[in-house]
């Protein structure tokens, strides 16, 4: 049975430059219990689509076509109609949770206040229903956390109980809008889990918007790509990962890394999506398409291109049975591995914890970083991961006397970095540079493209225009655009730019924090072919600081593992996806989904419970025994003893003459995870 029906919706949205038109006849239809993922670049009309199934648009938005929820038009009901509906029988989970939480309530009573909305239920009962919510969605204790205040919970407790407000009136349709962007992969890997409880006890539909692929192949029957407005290709999970037809969905797929397959050049989309305000006659992918011909100069409609049904808006959609109009590139030798350029022996960054008031006593430590120990060297990559919190990025500022060590040595040559004032460090910065996750916010607003780029010239006395215009050239930027400022390219671009500017003083060490976190999938795929590119021409060596671990997977020799402050397994990166040991690296890996829809769904998973201890807190002995399914499922009473009592230290482990790569666990054993 139908439970909605979206049949050619146009959304539009009037600004002082003309109309921009958000979705343009998107039509698909829901069953019950079915799930569609909706997949696309940013700007590409998923979320507004969404968001007029809600009726949440904004009053000025030009809305047209029909949607229906079990037969009843929606478009065209007044707000008191639409709460009937939405909240009860249609649920949305927003992308950012603490701003769809009220700062004032608690979340037991925000659950419970959805319950009485639409229920005629005593307050009493409704909360005891709230209860029993948050622990079907994974709260633990979740009376006690029924009383917290949503500024009290971690990111991830916040979503679980956006999605107990979902689920709060058995809705017949779940929207997910991007649920899981910008989590740690263990925290996804809990609210996919938490997702697909609320759909069994609810029996509901889902919408799953996201730009995560392998999310998309794990998690929906069907899928639907969206480019420039439109739905450009629909069908089963399986028709589409295996037998894309559209040039885009290849392109897509093209570009992400992934975490079984050994390290290559990904192949990007060329170019970005067009601007919504000035669409053309013609096929708006064309400018980026391999395939593109005359016959492109007329916009093909979504039509049946597969005996099962799969849909798809090409010309050429018959001729694309197989392969991909994006082959990978040929792989080029790997740079050579010089000698160490930084050596990081014992380092410790703690953090003053002060009471409020005028005295502000410290009361505490943050134990951000606690004794960490590597080697960076000339042409390599050495991949730093870990979940929020577990001290990567202090780690990196430390490493530059960004923030100022507690102990420990930062050896570049024979000068100890963590010693040295901000005067002593400015002359060395020439060969220590660092690329920051967030390029808008990096990038001085005021300034011209080339006045960023030739600003550590300038305070080097080393200005050169004709080097500036070739550092834009090197980094795939139109030199003859340096006049432009920052808010006129694209978030790809500006990190670009950022690399630019990182490069100008030819330096022998890039620390890159996060560098591609908040970009499209085919915009990562350019930024890291240009690292791997740079770091091939230049031997440039590279501490790359990372949640993401395909996207390490693709770019680093070696990979450090960290948990609440400590290093806790190090191994070239072959070895340590194919075979990692310790129980914290084993959960990380199989919370990272793959766009491979048999693959994903037959994978062996390590849901890890709980949140990370507060550093400032950690427990004794072993810091992960609190959330190890090995501590919680494996161990003897004796063993767990040790693992309460005896910190493990950081060694290489096994019979002599076999000894695997350096692990932090007293209990160690390798797995096989894809």
């Amino acid at each position: 049975m139908t439970v909605l029906q979206v049949e050619d919706l146009h959304v539009g949205f009037p600004t002082d430059d003309g109309l921009v038109q958000a979705v343009r006849g998107v039509s698909f239809s829901l069953a019950a219990g079915e799930s569609l993922g909706i997949v696309g670049e940013s700007g590409s009309g998923k979320s507004v689509t969404s968001l007029a199934i809600m009726g949440l648009l904004p009053v000025n938005a030009q809305v047209k076509g029909e949607i229906r929820f079990e037969g009843r038009q929606l478009l065209g009901l007044n707000d008191d109609e639409m709460s009937d509906v939405r909240g009860g029988r249609i649920a949305m989970i927003f992308q950012d949770p603490m701003t769809s939480l009220n700062p004032v309530y608690t979340v037991g009573y925000q659950v419970a206040e959805a319950i009485l909305a639409h229920r005629d239920v005593g307050e009493a009962k409704a909360r005891k229903r709230a209860i029993e919510l948050l622990e079907i969605v994974g709260i633990p204790h979740a009376e006690q956390r029924a009383g917290s205040y949503p500024h009290e919970l971690s990111g991830g407790m916040r979503q679980r109980v956006v999605i107990a407000i979902a689920m709060a009136n058995d809705p017949d349709v779940i929207i997910a809008d991007e649920p899981t962007t910008a989590l740690d992969v263990t925290v996804q890997a809990q609210i996919l889990a938490a997702l697909e409880r609320a759909r069994q006890e609810t029996g509901a539909a889902l919408i799953l918007i996201t730009h995560d692929l392998g999310v998309v192949a794990g998690h929906t029957d069907r899928v639907a790509v969206m480019y420039a407005g439109r739905l450009v290709e629909t069908g089963s999970a399986r028709e589409v990962f295996y037998r894309p037809r559209m040039p885009y969905t290849m392109g897509l797929l093209a570009g992400v890394p992934r975490l079984d397959r050994p390290q290559r050049r990904l192949t990007p989309i060329a170019g970005a999506p067009p601007s919504l305000l000035s669409l053309g006659a013609g096929c708006p992918f064309a400018p980026r398409c391999p395939l593109a011909e005359t016959a492109c100069e007329q916009e093909p409609e979504l039509r049946v291109v597969s005996p099962a049904g799969q849909r798809a808006a090409c010309h050429f959609a018959e001729t694309l049975t197989g392969g991909t109009v994006y082959p990978p590139e040929e792989e080029r030798p790997l740079p050579t591995v010089g000698e160490p350029i930084l050596r990081v022996r014992e380092l410790v960054k703690h953090f003053p914890l002060r009471s409020r008031g005028v005295l502000r006593k410290q009361v505490g430590t943050v134990h951000a970083v606690c004794g960490v120990s590597f080697e960076v060297r000339q042409g390599e990559t050495l991949g730093l991961v870990g979940e929020s919190g577990c001290g990567k990025t202090t780690t990196a500022r430390a490493l530059l006397n960004l923030v100022k060590p507690t102990s420990g040595q930062v050896l570049y040559g024979d000068r100890d970095l963590a010693t040295l004032s901000r005067s002593d460090m400015r002359p060395l910065r020439r060969d220590l540079q660092i690329i920051f996750q967030d390029p808008y916010a990096s990038l001085d607003p005021r300034m011209t493209v080339s006045e960023i780029v030739a600003e550590p010239l300038r305070i080097h006395g080393s200005y050169d225009r004709a080097h500036v215009r070739e550092l834009l050239r090197l980094v795939g930027l139109n030199p003859e655009h340096g006049n432009r400022y920052p808010h006129e390219f694209s978030g790809g671009q500006r990190q670009r730019i950022g690399v630019a500017r990182a490069l100008a003083l030819k330096p022998r060490l890039l620390v890159l924090d996060e560098p591609v976190s908040a970009l499209d999938v085919s915009i990562q795929a350019g930024v890291l072919n240009l690292l791997k590119d740079l770091q091939e021409e230049l031997g440039l060596g590279y501490l790359f600081v990372s949640h993401d671990l395909s996207v390490v997977r693709h770019i680093a020799h070696r990979v450090a593992v960290m948990y609440l402050g400590k290093i806790v397994e190090v191994a070239p990166a072959e070895q340590l996806f194919s075979r990692p040991a310790h129980p914290y690296t084993q959960a990380l890996i199989s919370a990272i989904p793959i766009p491979d829809p048999d693959k994903e769904r037959s994978r062996p998973r390590i849901l890890l419970t709980g949140d990370v201890p507060s550093p400032s807190a950690p427990p004794s002995g072993c810091r992960f025994r609190t959330r190890c399914p090995t501590f919680a499922l494996r161990l003897s009473q004796d063993e767990r003893a040790r693992c309460v009592e005896e910190e493990p230290i950081l060694e290489r482990r096994g019979a002599p003459g076999a000894e695997g790569a350096p692990v932090a666990c007293h209990y160690a054993e390798e797995a096989t995870l894809l």
